[in-house]
């Protein structure tokens, strides 16, 4: 069930501004880009597309496994391929892994066909999230909160390249989807007038 929506703007704007473009949401795990880019894509009648699920339907093995049978190199560029054939699908809401935006080649791709979002959430939030799984190929660590302090330290900067900056709370996820689409008014506003 869909809760109903604070946002009084207009999604029929963002979504002529952004007919072309791929909404992409970027971000360390457990920023919320899986479960907030449902909820937007539903909001602006877009298919949604989770790059980690598509990698994993084409290796035919879990990104765990992935990592422990071909490493992070082999990882990274099966990736690169995953998002490519993604991007040139129609324009839809897609939840990158938290380190593919790091590749400089993959962050052009994404700047060519896609309007990127970094979901920022905080340390604490994130290790609320992340700690409630074990999946995490980078978190099988003696100490995954400082290695997810470390990862968020180093990508920060990479991050924030992104074309907008929304902050990912706790709380509802609705929250965080209105602040998306509050930034993509503004955005295509300043892109289009």
């Amino acid at each position: 069930m869909t809760a109903k929506s604070n946002y009084s703007g207009d999604a029929g704007r963002i979504e002529a501004a952004l007919s072309d473009r791929t909404i992409a949401l970027v971000g360390l795990m457990g920023a919320g880009k899986s479960t907030v880019g449902k909820r937007l894509a539903d909001k602006l009648h877009r298919k949604f597309y989770d790059s980690d699920n598509e990698i994993e339907k084409a290796a035919g093995l879990a990104i765990s496994d992935i990592f422990t049978l071909h490493g992070e190199t082999e990882f990274r560029r099966g990736e690169r391929r995953v998002l490519e054939r993604l991007l040139n699908e129609e324009p839809h809401v897609l939840a990158t892994g938290g380190g593919a935006y790091l590749d400089p080649e993959t962050r052009d791709l994404l700047r060519e066909k896609a309007v990127t979002i970094w979901l920022n959430a905080d340390l604490e939030t994130l290790w609320r999230r992340v700690s409630r799984r074990s999946h995490r190929p980078l978190l099988q660590a003696d100490n995954p909160k400082s290695v997810l302090s470390r990862l968020l330290s180093e990508r920060a900067p990479i991050y924030e390249q992104a074309d907008l900056v929304v902050r990912s709370e706790e709380g509802p996820h609705r929250a965080t989807v209105e602040a998306i689409l509050r930034a993509l008014e503004d955005w295509s506003k300043a892109r289009h007038g």
